[in-house]
């Protein structure tokens, strides 16, 4: 184990984020980790698989999500990989933390509104039963 490795227990933090204020709460928090912490920040926009939108149009909004994160932590210094993916928020996010080898997943306890803001509870509420790593949620209010 070298120096560094020894310092910090968490040298990739991941934070799956929908783009909404909620999510960009979450982003903040961990990017500010990641500065403190000497950290990578992994960004994680899942399209839901249930959706039915064109594809065309869930990529684009994914690509410029995960890309405003890239330049929050540009201008930070945090360097930030992104993962666009097709899934199941809810059933992938463990799959997803181990493949980005996380060792924190920072997220938000909520997403957009109405239904969403219901699916993204479950999604955060399922992430905590399944994600085998610490995982920080960061409240509404």
């Amino acid at each position: 184990m070298n120096k560094q490795e020894g310092n910090n227990m968490f040298n990739t933090i991941m934070v799956p984020t929908d783009g909404s204020e909620y999510s960009q709460k979450a982003e903040d928090t961990a990017l500010a980790l990641a500065k403190k912490l000497d950290s990578t920040v992994v960004a994680v926009h899942i399209i839901d698989e249930k959706l039915i939108y064109p594809y065309e149009v869930l990529e684009e909004e994914g690509k410029s999500i995960l890309h405003k994160v890239q330049e929050k932590g540009k201008k930070i210094g945090v360097k930030v990989d992104e993962i666009l993916i097709v899934g199941s928020p809810t059933n992938d996010m463990a799959k997803i933390t181990e493949k980005a080898g996380a060792d924190l997943v920072v997220m938000s306890t909520h997403g957009k509104t109405g239904l969403e803001r219901l699916i993204m509870g479950s999604v955060a509420e399922s992430a905590l039963k399944k994600i085998p790593v610490p995982v920080l949620l960061v409240k509404k209010g």
